[in-house]
């Protein structure tokens, strides 16, 4: 008895990926693990604390966060199992929803999504690069290209390189966070900003927690990536439920313990009016040698999540090749090179055109942060209903992994991702009607890169 729609079938019977699974659990938590672990631990908990009313607040929202990523993972889990491919998120959407809004999502992650974020990381990268090697005015620029074009040309030699530089990269970042650990341990506990009382803050409560969890949200961004490995892991249908719930206790683990060691160091009215978090921690871990360890941590941990997220970008690229034929050139893959080396490339130089865009305004980073998150929560949204949809038309498929308490965690996640698609829009301002506009400007590209077994 098959009970697929016609529109759904379509895709599956030719997404016949030629990625060979060559990747462990433990390669791909190390992907999951080094792309959400990143830049966002040393910029963002300043900003949620100025969100929080009291610690308990901060942490019981950066303990809402973990929760977040489980609820999600449990239902990217259930996706993966049933469903491993390469294209991960285009896959389950083109499944669920049909091939226009596939499509659509397609262009939103190659144009907003995963190259503004790539880009946003690049210029953290680039800031910190500049203090250790200085290229002028536009350097922090130029160092951002630099490190998309050479993580991008790593990645195209060969997937087995850029998968052991993660490795280094994933350790240095577990030890920076370490160090912030060591420095709770030695810092005094009584000094003056740790010590201050916070100042009340002014604003509803629950807006508030809405604009922390916002903040909380973006440095755990990135669980989802790991869903682009499916069709490179290692028995999927067993292993995919591994990889996201080992990482999200990972993941959680660790940030909730750094962000004791930073209330144990600062204190809560300290930590918000600290400018440079990861300067005053590394200062008291490392003493004189602070700063120039500082920009190479930093260094370590931005390169970590641009090169895992350039592993997982590039793979929407070679779904879209393989399904929409004005596009196949995209769906080039090096057997020998186990890597996407047309969908790199693409990846890539359209990156590259961000980051050269990112040159040109006040502060880059803020810039990019706004183009990208409504775009990406708005998608996420459908993802989170996708699983309730697929399970309608889809019941026969083997699911190796079921969502426990369903339908309560794909709810759940879904609510939160349509009060983040308002937060996140409210913060954007501007940015977030430019990375809506460049969304809208794909449809009409929806009949001009009709997708095979698309009808009208």
């Amino acid at each position: 008895m098959t009970l697929i729609r016609p529109r759904t079938a379509a895709i599956p019977t030719r997404m016949l990926d030629e990625a060979q699974p060559g990747l462990s659990v433990m390669d791909a938590i190390v992907v999951l693990v080094g792309v959400v672990i990143g830049i966002g631990i040393f910029g963002f908990p300043p900003l949620v604390a100025q969100h929080a009313g009291s610690e308990a607040m901060y942490i019981a929202l950066w303990c809402a966060g973990g929760l977040v990523m489980l609820v999600g993972a449990l239902c990217y889990a259930e996706l993966g199992s049933a469903y491993p491919g390469a294209g991960g998120e285009y896959l389950y959407l083109t499944r669920a929803w049909g091939p226009r809004v596939g499509l659509m999502f397609a262009w939103a992650r190659c144009t907003v999504i995963q190259t503004g974020a790539i880009a946003v990381v690049a210029y953290i990268y680039g800031d910190y690069a500049q203090r250790l090697m200085p290229l002028g005015t536009y350097g922090p620029a130029a160092h951002a290209a630099i490190s998309v074009a050479a993580l991008t040309a790593l990645n195209i030699v060969g997937t087995r390189y850029s998968k052991r530089l993660q490795w280094v990269f994933t350790v240095l970042t577990l030890g920076a966070l370490a160090a912030v650990l060591v420095a709770s341990l030695t810092a005094s506990g009584d000094t003056a900003a740790a010590a201050a009382t916070p100042t009340p803050l002014v604003g509803s409560p629950a807006g508030l927690m809405g604009m922390g969890m916002v903040f909380v949200l973006l440095t755990y961004g990135g669980w989802n990536e790991a869903a682009y490995l499916s069709g490179e892991l290692r028995d999927p249908g067993r292993n995919m439920s591994r990889v996201l719930l080992i990482g999200t206790v990972i993941v959680t683990g660790a940030y909730v313990l750094t962000n004791l060691a930073l209330l144990e160091i600062f204190g809560l009215q300290g930590l918000r009016d600290t400018p440079a978090l990861g300067a005053d921690v590394m200062q008291l871990a490392a003493g004189p040698y602070a700063a120039a360890l500082l920009s190479l941590t930093i260094c370590a941990t931005a390169l970590s999540t641009i090169n895992g997220t350039i592993i997982t970008g590039a793979r929407v690229y070679y779904a879209l090749g393989r399904d929409v034929p004005r596009l196949h050139a995209l769906a080039g893959w090096s057997a020998r090179k186990e890597t996407p080396v047309a969908a790199l490339l693409a990846q890539g130089a359209i990156t590259l055109v961000l980051v050269a865009l990112g040159a040109f305004s006040q502060n880059s980073v803020q810039t990019l942060v706004a183009y990208t998150a409504p775009v990406f929560w708005i998608f996420m949204l459908l993802v989170a209903a996708s699983v309730w949809r697929l399970r309608q038309l889809d019941p026969e498929r083997p699911r190796p992994f079921r969502v426990p308490l369903y339908p309560l965690p794909p709810l759940l996640l879904g609510i939160t991702c349509a009060g983040l698609v308002y937060s996140s829009a409210v913060y954007a301002g501007a940015g977030a009607l430019i990375g809506l506009a460049v969304l809208a400007a794909g449809i009409p590209m929806l009949r001009l890169l009709k997708p095979a077994g698309m009808s009208g």
